[in-house]
């Protein structure tokens, strides 16, 4: 959706599914969660299907994330409860500056960024379109 955006075209869930290599229905389960997050948004009838619902230069890789798999938690002393032994933890402050640094990372990344990256592996010679992440 991202690299194909342009404001108006929407991208029908199966071309989507199909590139991508899986299931319309756990695309269509991905697409709920986004659409409520206000990140992509819908358009039924014939000329349906999904777009983002702003540029990718405004869409931050830490609110897809968010939007997908909730707060990303390496340890439970990081968790909403709260650390029991935070003052005794040896580990403690290295889950907290792990979890800041992946936070920062992920706030400061667009997904216009991954396209430029993507664009740069590819004229670097990965002419196969997929990515290290890719099902394809």
């Amino acid at each position: 959706m991202a690299e194909r955006y342009d404001g108006k075209q929407t991208v029908p869930v199966g071309e989507i599914a199909k590139e991508q290599g899986v299931s319309e229905k756990y695309l269509e389960q991905l697409f709920l969660k986004l659409r409520r997050s206000k990140l992509i948004q819908s358009v039924r009838g014939a000329q349906g299907g999904y777009m983002l619902d702003r540029p990718p230069e405004e869409i931050a890789v830490a609110s897809v994330v968010e939007s997908l798999e909730g707060d990303i938690t390496f340890a439970d002393c990081l968790s909403p409860g709260g650390c029991r032994n935070k003052g005794s933890c040896p580990t403690h402050e290295l889950w907290s500056r792990l979890k800041g640094s992946i936070d920062e990372i992920l706030e400061d990344t667009t997904l216009a960024d991954l396209l430029k990256k993507n664009t740069a592996t590819e004229s670097a010679g990965d002419e196969s379109g997929n990515g290290c992440c890719s099902s394809r």
